[in-house]
């Protein structure tokens, strides 16, 4: 079967990155059956070919008007698919969509008619803030991170500490994850209630923690939204392994971070 990757290497090294990411998910254990979402906003790489291309579905409703949203193309996750087959077919398992120029639907362009997520219109409203504040964040990744995902489940961290508990743990953190991460209560899954809470979140953090149920990211490629994660995980596995072998961990004290943050030129703010 002919993809419109094949003469669109640009776009395909997007896909393929995307294919990378889902891959490390499911091997991690993040992405358990269909669990996990993730968009990028292909726009700098479509050409006037993919532009021009038909609708191969009817036009679909987004569920609100996002006029920063007019005329841009994203390749997303579809709804019940899997990370693992992602990785192996992105365009079976995902599909490109254009948004009309109502700015309030959407139309599947290629390569099969696979519906989006169905947390798209999450998805796509953090887009429009993105595009509108400046950014030039193109991504959005969610998934099921185990450790930051069990810290969740202590109401003890549920708050501004945790961010400062997880850079202690390791330079590195703090060094990649300058940001921090954001807390967000649980909601269910879908709902406007968790996206108007991530979206409040995103305007400070790159990576946002959902209680009880998972992270999402935003950043500039996919992999490095999935850093950010990884990152951050990685500190909360180190924090409990060390709680599960019966000591609290010191962490780096605040000098040490203090300086971390002199000598990388850490950003306290996202920078456009």
């Amino acid at each position: 079967m002919t993809t419109i990757l094949e003469y669109h290497p640009e776009l395909k090294a997007v896909i393929s990155e995307c294919a990378e990411v889902a891959g490390y998910l499911w091997q991690k254990g993040w992405a358990e059956r269909n669990g996990g979402n993730m968009t990028y906003n292909i726009t700098d790489v479509v050409d006037d070919e993919i532009r021009n291309l038909p609708a191969i579905a009817p036009a679909r409703p987004i569920g609100e008007v996002l006029s920063h949203l007019r005329g841009t193309f994203f390749y997303v996750k579809g709804t019940g698919k899997r990370m693992r087959d992602l990785a192996r077919h992105p365009m079976r398992n995902g599909s490109i969509i254009r948004i009309c120029e109502d700015c309030a639907t959407y139309e599947i362009i290629a390569d099969e008619a696979v519906l989006p997520t169905s947390e798209l219109p999450s998805h796509l409203s953090i887009h429009d803030y993105l595009i509108g504040s400046g950014s030039k964040y193109k991504v959005s990744l969610h998934t099921h991170p185990i450790e930051l995902v069990a810290l969740s489940h202590n109401s003890g961290f549920l708050n501004e500490q945790t961010t400062r508990t997880l850079w202690s743990m390791i330079p590195e953190t703090l060094a990649f994850a300058p940001l921090g991460l954001g807390i967000v209560p649980y909601a269910m899954p879908g709902s406007l209630r968790l996206a108007e809470a991530t979206l409040e979140q995103v305007r400070s953090h790159d990576v946002v923690l959902w209680e009880k149920h998972g992270v999402f990211a935003v950043e500039k490629t996919m992999m490095d939204a999935f850093d950010q994660i990884d990152v951050l995980n990685k500190a909360a596995n180190i924090y409990m392994c060390a709680k599960s072998m019966g000591f609290t961990p010191e962490g780096m004290t605040a000098e040490a971070m203090k300086e971390i943050q002199e000598v990388f030129h850490l950003p306290t703010e996202r920078p456009c």
